[in-house]
């Protein structure tokens, strides 16, 4: 899911279906689907002209976004990209078997947790070497995003989008609504909405993963960034004070969430926004994309969540990021660092959003001047963040993520005064998941 000013189709919530292991990879193999191998299915190129990549990018308008990429590195070094593309889903599904088989020299994964997991299991290959030529490209936020959790780096951002409250300025015009700074202002504005007649927060939980995010945003405004990683790692527990703190100030605001929610996708919820039912929508950018008609695209905008704890601001903001990483044993060395230390130019980004339009640049150092002043707004917001965070399905585990914290999440949304016996079942669930390790 993406920011999509163009309205192109991207992918829906199917795209956070997220790794199970090398046990979901044989269910597939059993069911007669082929396992994500190398190119050529037996493992990297030795040919110095040649890097092999696994690519993620099956849909059509990233794809074609990548060819042009390497086209332009292999312009620039002489190296050929051979690309082995495998459907999202799939590749995501059986990424852990495929990295301990004979995986490509490098792979598109993200940043976050998701990029640490696999580099403790010895699975990727630091790349401090790359990041001594290409640091000045990107702001501290995105190094720490792409580091493990031993303080190396193994991950070069390309792409990435915000989390934000988005609304429609022609709405808070004809009310007199002002962007509300505080959680005080921000509880203050649902309430007038309500009079006024609008839906104050257009929301869809049908898919059970947009709940997460507002989750996130209340988290890390109220105990900080790195009390969010913390929990997200299986590191601190649920039946904290500080979690229950996070219900309490979400159950505030539910009153103010549109009805029906557990009926509703993410994309009919964004139709209210359109229609100016609705005053405000907490999602990704790529709600942008519902916004067909260039008049309702250009009268969109967005403001970060609001403070809820002095001592930490506004200073985290939500941004997904898509890059690469490097596998353990790469058979191209020279032509792998080539290739990473072009990825992680300015440069390789511009090739790439010229194709794409869903997305925003990593570096701060990208040319901006081809944005929409949405993308400018959220390219500035995320550049100027002092940390990032990558979403909850991206910050921990999958399955914890998917079989406990998504029904979970959705058990408080119907039955808020349940969070007690709630929070302590998740903490049980969360042990042994994670214990699993």
């Amino acid at each position: 899911m993406r920011l999509s000013p163009s309205g192109v189709s991207v992918p829906g919530p199917s795209r956070r279906s997220l790794l199970r292991g090398a046990g979901g990879a044989a269910l597939l193999a059993g069911a007669g689907i082929p396992l994500l191998s190398a190119c050529g299915g037996s493992g990297s190129s030795s040919d110095p002209k040649t890097v092999t990549l696994g690519s993620n990018a099956s849909d059509a308008v990233p794809k074609k976004a990548f060819e042009a990429v390497y086209a332009d590195f292999k312009k620039q070094s002489g190296l050929s990209v051979d690309v082995n593309t495998k459907d999202h889903n799939t590749f995501q599904e059986q990424i852990n078997s495929y990295l301990q088989g004979t995986p490509d020299d490098v792979f598109n994964w993200f940043a976050g947790y998701r990029m640490q997991f696999f580099a403790a299991k010895k699975l990727a290959t630091p790349i401090d070497d790359v990041w001594q030529k290409i640091g000045g490209n990107f702001p501290d936020a995105m190094k720490k995003l792409s580091k493990g959790e031993d303080g190396k780096y193994y991950f070069v951002p390309l792409t990435t989008y915000p989390w934000a409250i988005f609304y429609r300025k022609s709405v808070f015009q004809q009310h007199g609504y002002k962007i509300p700074a505080s959680w005080d202002d921000f509880v203050a504005l649902c309430k007038q909405m309500q009079k006024d007649g609008l839906v104050p927060l257009a929301f869809g939980d049908k898919d059970a993963w947009p709940a997460m995010g507002t989750f996130d945003q209340i988290n890390f405004r109220l105990n900080g960034y790195d009390f969010h990683v913390q929990l997200m790692a299986g590191k601190a527990s649920w039946t904290d004070a500080k979690v229950k703190a996070v219900f309490d100030h979400w159950a505030e605001i539910l009153p103010y969430h549109q009805d029906g929610f557990m009926g509703r996708t993410w994309e009919d919820a964004a139709q209210t926004l359109v229609s100016k039912k609705a005053g405000m929508y907490l999602l990704g950018s790529f709600v942008a994309q519902q916004f067909t008609n260039k008049a309702d695209l250009d009268d969109l905008d967005f403001f970060p969540f609001p403070e809820l704890n002095s001592a930490y601001g506004q200073d985290t903001v939500e941004a997904p990021t898509d890059g690469f990483m490097v596998s353990k044993a790469p058979k191209n060395h020279a032509g792998v660092l080539k290739l990473l230390e072009y990825l992680g130019t300015p440069a390789a980004e511009e090739v790439y959003l010229k194709t794409d339009t869903s997305v925003v640049a990593a570096s701060s150092k990208a040319d901006t001047s081809a944005y929409s002043p949405l993308q400018k707004k959220a390219f500035e917001m995320i550049g100027s963040a002092k940390s990032l965070t990558q979403f909850m399905d991206r910050d921990s585990r999958p399955d914890f993520t998917s079989t406990v914290m998504q029904p979970g999440l959705q058990k408080f949304l119907q039955n808020p005064k349940g969070v007690d016996s709630l929070l302590a079942s998740i903490e049980r669930q969360k042990k042994t998941i994670f214990a699993s390790e």
